[in-house]
């Protein structure tokens, strides 16, 4: 013990600190040219560059520990990084990481953060003693010498002509290549403005979009008493659905349901809440996303043809587009905000909401319901006396839990199929003409194949989180008055569809709502409905072609 307590004093504090600071720095640099697809040269640019950049920064003063606090921005994005690479396998930061950050409530951050042990604990390891350690030497003025300065501040100038000379090599020999899509961390700095940029134009919606009107009007009869409801689900993948081929038992209910029509070939066109979401309560798609910041949502679109219109929502709201479309509505309530332990809602919560609504008794209704489905924490999303497979108490993302994960998040979906059902019987009870559709925002990843993908919102998208159920039931009374609707929906059932391009244009279908807006090419209650080529909302949202 006395041997390495000599060692450590006999060390040059500030010096070591000084190539520290540059060796965690690097860190993300380094592990990027193992995880994404770049050629040689990008991956020499991406740490010579960078390193060379880093190393002139902390020659700018004398005193190491100021100068790591002065790069703490860079130092975070390090960690995030980590952190990510430990989830997803791959990429950088994403404009929906940062977006992620502002949307997200805190105990569902929480939740998260609780059982991610191994990639926390290790950024903790790696950074918080570099701080606190820069932080010491700072305060007791420990500084470097002018000749070590002079020395690394040559060197530095020496390997930044040389990275400046491997980028232009890169921009020379791939015309893909761009620094702010191909560089850390530019590319992190490129998508922060990203995000900022698209925050501010978000925050600027409801002027942006106080004019616009969808011109909409029914063509049902006036007489007739319809209600329907659009329940959004969350992080539900089709996949684990029995209705859908699972070997489980996860939606006994839904299986005996007369009336259910189920599209066996949906996808989402965005992995990530704040987009999918949006989309799926809106005009918008992958192709046309930016109308988003001018349109309004389908809730409006309802209330401009004569329905009284209600939004409730098992999450919280977080001042998205997700809150603007729900804020539409006649009735609106964020059913968390109502209860003194907020924690503890379940998406059956929203059922008494439901059955007061319709106790109302109105003659034109559209429910929305946003529920909190499938997300993790999933032992979470449903009561510990419906937990049908078990055991299913582990939470810690890694692969060995994954046999408990997967009982934990089936019991999310045989919970769904609770409430769905509980939702069609109430429907059955009001005797009138009624339909409801539910389809889910994305999917997820638990731990499924080699690449150990866990949750949701990777910048590349895996299958597990793109296919989705999208489901649509019609009472008998609906059946014998709109044949031709029925008829469109048991056709399309089998072709390839998008539910955040369809959602939208097949509930102004169901409730026969005209609209300029509405494309009977997207819905697939009509005949005119077209299959389309897939296309994905990007990062950047730009529609890529499948």
């Amino acid at each position: 013990m006395n041997k390495i307590t000599t060692y450590i004093k006999s060390i040059n504090a500030p010096v070591a600190l000084f190539f520290t600071t540059l060796a965690v720095l690097i860190i993300p640099n380094v592990a990027l040219c193992f995880t994404e697809d770049m050629p040689l040269l990008a991956c020499l640019t991406n740490v010579v560059l960078p390193l060379a950049v880093y190393w002139l920064v902390m020659t700018l003063n004398h005193n190491p520990g100021k100068m790591t606090w002065w790069l703490f921005l860079f130092i975070f994005f390090a960690a995030f990084q980590i952190v990510l690479l430990y989830l997803f396998g791959s990429s950088v930061i994403a404009v929906d990481m940062f977006l992620n950050l502002v949307t997200t409530n805190p105990g569902e951050a929480m939740e998260l953060l609780d059982n991610l042990v191994l990639a926390v604990g290790t950024v903790v390891v790696i950074y918080i003693p570099v701080l606190v350690w820069a932080t010491i030497l700072w305060r007791k003025h420990r500084e470097l010498t002018h000749d070590f300065m002079h020395r690394q501040r040559r060197y530095a100038l020496f390997t930044l002509v040389a990275g400046l000379i491997l980028m232009t090599a890169s921009y020379g020999t791939d015309r893909r290549y761009r620094a702010e899509l191909h560089l850390y961390p530019v590319n992190v700095l490129y998508n922060l403005e990203l995000a900022v940029q698209r925050t501010v134009w978000t925050s600027e919606y409801k002027e942006t979009s106080r004019n616009f009107r969808f011109h909409s009007v029914a063509t049902h009869p006036a007489d007739e008493r319809e209600v329907y409801i659009m329940v959004i689900g969350e992080t539900a993948r089709s996949m684990n659905f029995q209705l859908y081929g699972y070997h489980r038992p996860t939606t006994p209910l839904l299986m005996k349901t007369q009336g259910l029509t189920v599209f066996i070939n949906c996808k989402t066109q965005s992995n990530t809440t704040h987009k999918s979401v949006p989309m799926l309560l809106s005009a918008a798609s992958a192709e046309d996303f930016n109308r988003i910041y001018k349109e309004k949502g389908i809730i409006t679109a309802f209330r401009e043809a004569g329905f009284h219109t209600a939004f409730f929502s098992a999450q919280r709201p977080n001042h998205s587009f997700i809150d603007f479309f729900g804020e539409e509505a006649d009735t609106w309530v964020f059913i968390r905000d109502k209860v003194s332990n907020p924690e503890a809602v379940k998406d059956g919560d929203l059922l008494p909401y439901v059955e007061r609504e319709l106790r109302k008794g109105y003659k034109k209704e559209l429910i929305v319901l946003h529920t909190y489905g499938s997300h993790f924490n999933y032992r979470e999303r449903y009561p510990q006396n419906l937990a049908y497979f078990k055991p299913d108490n582990a939470t810690e993302a890694k692969p060995s839990n994954r046999p408990q994960l997967l009982n934990a998040y089936d019991n999310t979906i045989r919970y769904t199929d609770l409430v769905l059902h509980s939702l069609i019987e109430s429907l059955n009870a009001q005797h009138c003409t009624a339909a409801l559709l539910y389809t889910s925002d994305h999917g997820e990843n638990i731990f499924d194949d080699s690449r150990r993908l866990f949750l949701h919102a990777s910048p590349k998208a895996s299958q597990y989180e793109l296919h989705v159920p999208f489901l649509v039931w019609t009472s008998a009374g609906y059946d014998k008055l709109y044949p031709q609707t029925v008829a469109a929906l048991r056709i399309n059932r089998r072709k390839q569809m998008t539910g955040s391009a369809s959602a939208f244009h097949t509930m102004l279908t169901l409730a026969g709502i005209k609209t300029p807006v509405l494309a009977d090419s997207l819905s697939v209650a009509s005949p005119e409905f077209k299959v389309r080529p897939y296309h994905y909302l990007n990062d950047h949202n730009e529609a890529v072609k499948e």
